[in-house]
């Protein structure tokens, strides 16, 4: 069973026989991990630097405490990650095409992140920020947005009457985004 503890990892294009099982307090930067299959990778306390995780599998995959950093992770389906202590950040992040149906994900933080068509399906998201971030046709239903700053994301579209957003964040110009099942004409 190969482990990596408190490691620099750098410029690796991973495959199916270099991969561990086990990464903890580890920096990966500029890697690739696309076509992989993680499943049952624990990563715990790493960080995430300019990495590529394109047509990446996963199940049972461990994030706990995880930053990601100017990654590419489209169609990153973390719906099929292991949900015990799963916590993760986002800054600069490519995460087009990801699900994160029905996960519990309280206090998540993403940052200049395009989250294009994005699965956020009967979340947990309470207390999160969306900041500077593009969510164009981000798909919310039944999803708990207590709290969640909304106000320097663009191009969301999100009904109130199917989503928690009790004392949620917006600024005056995202309100059409809030408005648009109606129809209305705003100017």
């Amino acid at each position: 069973m190969k482990v990596h503890y408190d490691e620099e990892l750098q410029n690796l294009k991973f495959t199916a026989e270099s991969i561990a099982v086990e990464y903890e307090t580890c920096k990966f930067i500029n890697c690739d991990f696309s076509e992989l299959d993680l499943r049952d990778i624990s990563f715990e306390e790493c960080s995430f630097n300019g990495c590529n995780f394109t047509n990446v599998k996963i199940k049972n995959t461990a994030f706990k405490n995880v930053q990601f950093a100017d990654c590419k992770l489209l169609g990153f389906h973390f719906t099929n990650a292991n949900r015990f202590l799963l916590e993760l950040d986002f800054v600069n992040c490519q995460l087009d095409y990801a699900s994160f149906y029905q996960l519990k994900l309280p206090k998540l933080r993403f940052r200049d992140c395009s989250l294009k068509d994005v699965d956020f399906v009967e979340a947990d998201l309470s207390g999160g920020t969306f900041d500077g971030c593009d969510l164009y046709a981000a798909t919310f239903e039944r999803t708990n947005l207590s709290g969640v700053d909304f106000r320097t994301a663009k191009n969301y579209n999100l009904d109130p009457e199917i989503n928690t957003i009790t004392r949620a964040k917006f600024s005056v110009q995202g309100l059409v985004g809030l408005l648009d099942k109606y129809k209305l004409q705003i100017t």
